[in-house]
């Protein structure tokens, strides 16, 4: 196949675009990509202080640089989880990429902190990508609040968003479905949340960070083994096979159509308080996380 845009050899297919593209081409591709979430969905601008979320993987890596690359005011945030080997190797990535780039970053070290994911797992009654989810949300929005970021950047991808969508349907979920959107307002401490990668794959995400030479944790999280994000990816992926873009409609759509009514129903719904014991904004009087803490106590 050759190139879309130059006529030289395509060194990657995107069926879903029935294009073709040399490195230089999809690199630009990739970039008009993430420049289109941003500016639909007005996730922010050059004032911003922007916070990304780093867990070592290629999304968040490959965000943190495409970000600064763009000439925004980043400061990547990584939680090291405690999950032996894995969470060792991570932060070597974090750490490597940090320094290779200049770039700035904050660590917090759970072990450190007395509650890693594996003592965490072993006293509270949840699984360990829940207790893992609710973790780094809660470290997420204090790291944001005591920092003063006006943006907390995640690297979901497409794939991400669609499965979770799937998911969320199947088991219909409106209070999850109401926190779909790319980009998700601030709410007094809570940040705005923002998915600049919303439009782009997997597969193309691990391309430009293997054409740029983003190296990255190839690892699976061990404690994600089963987990049923996987089983959602897995149906999306035979129904691109045969229908190239079906991720990309099932999302876009829902967003464009869908999302905001229940946006609009969780909002009334909303009240929020100060958890009393963290002191970061809550449904709860005590937030989930700081009653994970106290089962470990």
């Amino acid at each position: 196949m050759k190139c879309r845009k130059c006529g030289e050899r395509a060194l990657i297919s995107l069926r879903r675009h029935n294009a073709g593209f040399c490195k230089e081409h999809f690199n630009e591709f990739f970039v008009r990509q993430v420049e289109k979430a941003i500016k639909k969905y007005e996730m922010f601008d050059y004032s911003d202080k922007i916070m990304v979320c780093i867990s070592g993987g290629k999304d968040s890596l490959v965000l943190w640089y495409l970000l600064h690359k763009m000439g925004f005011d980043t400061t990547g945030m990584y939680v090291n989880l405690g999950i032996g080997e894995y969470s060792e190797k991570s932060l070597e990535k974090v750490k490597a990429f940090s320094e290779k780039h200049g770039l700035k970053s904050i660590i917090v070290n759970l072990t450190q902190l007395g509650h890693p994911i594996t003592l965490m797992e072993k006293r509270v009654k949840r699984t360990a990508c829940a207790i893992c989810g609710t973790t780094k949300r809660h470290y997420f929005n204090k790291v944001a609040h005591e920092n003063n970021f006006d943006i907390v950047a995640t690297g979901h991808n497409l794939d991400d968003e669609a499965a979770r969508l799937l998911g969320n349907t199947m088991r219909w979920y409106p209070e999850y479905l109401g926190k779909m959107s790319p980009a998700l307002s601030a709410d007094s401490q809570i940040k705005k949340k923002v998915k600049p990668l919303i439009r782009l794959t997997e597969l193309e995400v691990g391309a430009y960070a293997f054409m740029n030479g983003i190296y990255y944790i190839a690892d699976e999280c061990p404690k994600s083994v089963g987990a049923t994000s996987m089983i959602y990816k897995n149906a999306l992926n035979t129904l691109e096979t045969e229908m190239p873009g079906t991720k990309h409609y099932f999302y876009s759509e829902f967003v464009k159509n869908v999302a905001h009514k229940f946006e609009r129903e969780e909002t009334e719904k909303k009240e929020m308080h100060i958890c009393s014991i963290c002191g970061i904004e809550s449904f709860l009087e005590v937030c989930t996380f700081c009653k994970m803490l106290e089962k470990i106590k």
